[in-house]
């Protein structure tokens, strides 16, 4: 169940060639070598919605096709960058997922909610990823504007947290992102 999240391929100068990774980004050969011997470093973001008092009101899960057209669920993620700052590259997913005009309210400690580890072999943590070996930093983050999915995501369901913590939504997403979804949940008080 692999999600392709493309890296840039414009090359910052105009004599470079076309598919020449931008600067702290892999080549596709490069990337899949480094896949099989390094754990690689993710941010991952639980889009939420919050009322006047900060409470949880609405969590956002995306709709994207796998590459053998299954629509699945997922939530806002990504590679960090060599040499990028943790707010940096959750910011950048979050607009690269949401559209510019998601205004995504990034805390002012970047400290994540859980860490989750993916294995490319199933049953050695809830988390699994059939390409790599890769550790995530998990957020909640309050965003204030319009979401318009773009990149690979299809859609953005919001939806309240007692419909996103179901077995029913569980089971339409990957990787184990059902478990990180209620565990997010459970971060900021609205797990049941």
């Amino acid at each position: 169940m692999a999600v392709r999240t493309p890296d840039p391929d414009q090359p910052d100068e105009p004599d470079e060639p076309r598919g020449t990774p931008a600067p702290g980004w892999l080549t596709d050969i490069e990337l899949e070598q480094i896949r099989h011997r390094l754990p690689l470093l993710y941010v991952e973001a639980v889009p939420a919605r919050v009322d006047g008092m900060g409470v949880v009101t609405e969590v956002g899960v995306l709709l994207r096709a796998t590459a053998t057209g299954q629509m699945t669920r997922t939530l806002v993620s990504g590679r960090v960058m060599y040499g990028e700052t943790l707010r940096d590259a959750l910011f950048r997913h979050l607009e690269k997922d949401l559209g510019p005009m998601a205004f995504p309210l990034l805390p002012a400690s970047p400290t994540p909610f859980t860490i989750a580890e993916y294995f490319p072999m199933p049953g050695l943590s809830p988390f699994s990823d059939e390409r790599q070996h890769a550790v995530s930093l998990a957020y909640v983050v309050p965003v204030t504007g319009t979401c318009e999915p773009r990149q690979d995501a299809l859609e953005l369901t919001w939806m309240p947290p007692e419909e996103a913590q179901s077995e029913a939504v569980a089971a339409e997403m990957e990787g184990g992102r059902g478990t990180l979804l209620r565990m997010a949940l459970a971060s900021v008080g609205r797990l049941n």
